[in-house]
């Protein structure tokens, strides 16, 4: 394509959504399609080294409207931070000030600070710094994310999981199980030291080599400083996370690790390099081996300006060692051999770590204390989604067990707040007024058939399929996603079932379900109408195919 059909391809794309003048009446669908249209032909021409082709396809994407539409979106209504507001204090936008942020949104080298918040770490007394932006450099930052990742999917390492479309940690996992299932392996458990706040801003900009326009922008990013308790202090490394470009920045600073160690160990014995953001895993059955890879890795990371955390940086076994355990803790999970009398001599065995258990503990505790003079409905609507998702997260894995461990301490937990509440009732007198007994089974819910509370062994225990190779939800396979997300584990069961019964579709739309698409289950009669909430009258939308119809219905009634 020439630049003349590039300039052409952009006026038609810009026209077809010209006409729209409220916000409630654009047709996402549309946006939706030209957007990912497009983002298909630069990954695709990335993968083919066209390297001219994808300038200019993001030169087009990038001036597009339906993308600047598309940005504001994401970062006004899909994403769960919407409400936190930047240094100017602006967060929920009405219709008519997203489509002026749509009008203005351009590139143009320069961003206002970002603002300084700190939230706990899990397991530590840490805190861990976030940087948010204005609602204004959130929607550049989407627009740039939007541009620079189908070029960069097509070239990521193909074991690197971490904040990239259609991968997950359960992904990391499974390529560490198929690692070592066959054999027990030396194993490097590496961290990288504050990686988001010590990345070298010239290296990057280096490594990212993007068009002069994205380069100056995200130049301005970096370098514009941050707000913190009113003073102002500058960036001179590192990438705050808080906005939308900040995990593909890190991405693209880490991304070659893998293919340096491959350079070093060439061949079928090279060292497995499963990556997940900054946390990393080396694995190969010679522990000298390890060692090189650590010194290699170190010496790839100065170019960066990065290096290997000491204090959580350590080579252990799978299966022996001499002194402590053997196996190694990643993303929560304990990894780790046991000897058995079989012929293979060993059984790999994934489960819940010992960290993620006390944590989870400590969480419904705090739930259980916060409501300790709440109705017993509203602690169960507190307790649900913590059990539901700790137990989602899990259920991929050898957790039964340690799911049995868990109720019984939420048994004793639910003891104790009964116990509180009334120090002068016998136990069994708790028994009889907070728990009911149907179909043989005790469920914990109120008298008047309300919701019951959700145990973690009432969570299915299903394996998940690891992605395969370099895949990407860029490379247009509309099936093979489609069939990835109806199984994922962190998809819950209504919506499984939901994704199946409609191929994968939206019901309103018709348009497949993308990696990264908020989905919504919705009533097809509304319950304010007499719609019953069963099965029968659920459908699954895309969150903006739900708010057109619930904007349709709303005027119908008015």
């Amino acid at each position: 394509m020439d630049g003349r059909g590039v300039s052409r391809g952009a006026e038609v794309m810009n026209t077809a959504i010209a006409p729209m003048y409220q916000w409630n009446t654009i047709g996402w669908v549309k946006i939706e399609r030209q957007v990912f249209k497009l983002q298909k032909r630069i990954y695709r021409a990335a993968k083919r080294g066209d390297h001219r082709q994808v300038r200019r396809l993001q030169k087009l994407l990038l001036r597009s409207r339906a993308a600047k539409l598309l940005a504001v979106r994401n970062v006004t209504q899909d994403n769960q931070g919407q409400q936190t507001p930047g240094v100017d204090g602006v967060a929920n936008l009405t219709p008519q000030e997203r489509l002026d942020l749509v009008k203005h949104l351009h590139l143009e080298g320069n961003a206002s600070p970002v603002r300084r918040v700190y939230i706990p770490k899990p397991g530590t007394t840490e805190q861990r710094p976030l940087g948010i932006p204005t609602m204004a450099d959130r929607a550049k930052q989407a627009l740039v994310k939007h541009v620079l990742e189908p070029a960069w999917e097509a070239q990521f390492e193909p074991n690197s999981y971490g904040f990239r479309p259609g991968r997950s940690t359960w992904d990391a996992i499974g390529a560490i199980y198929v690692q070592i299932n066959q054999k027990p392996k030396w194993v490097l458990d590496a961290d990288i030291a504050k990686c988001f706040d010590r990345i070298n801003h010239e290296a990057l900009l280096r490594k990212l080599d993007a068009p002069p326009t994205l380069s100056r922008q995200i130049t301005a990013w970096l370098k514009v400083g941050l707000l913190d308790k009113g003073a102002w202090f500058p960036t001179e490394a590192g990438t705050p996370q808080g906005g939308p470009a900040s995990p593909l920045l890190a991405n693209v600073a880490l991304h070659g690790l893998e293919e340096a160690i491959t350079r070093a160990f060439p061949g079928r014995g090279s060292p497995a390099v499963v990556r997940y953001a900054d946390d990393l895993i080396v694995l190969h059955p010679k522990r000298e081996v390890i060692a090189r890879c650590q010194t290699l890795l170190a010496e790839q990371l100065h170019g960066m300006g990065l290096e290997l955390k000491p204090s959580k940086t350590r080579i252990t076994h799978t299966l022996q060692v001499e002194e402590g355990e053997a196996g190694f803790d990643f993303l929560g999970f304990n990894i780790r051999q046991y000897p058995t009398k079989s012929k293979r001599g060993y059984k790999t065995i994934i489960k819940p770590s010992r960290e993620a258990m006390a944590r989870h503990q400590r969480q419904i505790g705090a739930v259980v204390r916060r409501h300790r003079m709440d109705a017993q409905g509203r602690l169960i609507e507190a307790l649900n989604p913590v059990i539901r998702g700790w137990s989602h997260y899990f259920s991929t894995v050898c957790s039964h067990e340690t799911f049995e461990q868990m109720d019984e301490q939420l048994r004793q937990q639910l003891r104790s707040w009964i116990r509180s509440r009334h120090p002068n009732k016998t136990l069994k007198w708790g028994y009889q007024k907070y728990w009911r007994c149907e179909d043989g089974q005790w469920d914990f819910r109120p008298r008047a058939r309300g919701k019951r509370l959700g145990f973690h062994t009432e969570t299915p225990i299903q394996r998940h399929v690891k992605v395969q190779g370099r895949r990407s939800p860029y490379d247009g396979d509309e099936l093979y996603w489609g069939r990835r997300r109806a199984h994922h584990p962190g998809v819950s069961r209504r919506v499984a079932r939901l994704l199946k019964r409609q191929d994968g579709r939206c019901t309103s739309c018709g348009y497949a379900f993308k990696a990264g698409d908020v989905l919504e289950v919705d009533h097809l009669i509304p319950r304010k109408q007499g719609g019953r909430d069963a099965s029968t009258n659920w459908q699954l939308l895309h969150r903006y195919c739900h708010v057109e119809k619930t904007a349709r219905e709303r005027r119908r009634c008015a």
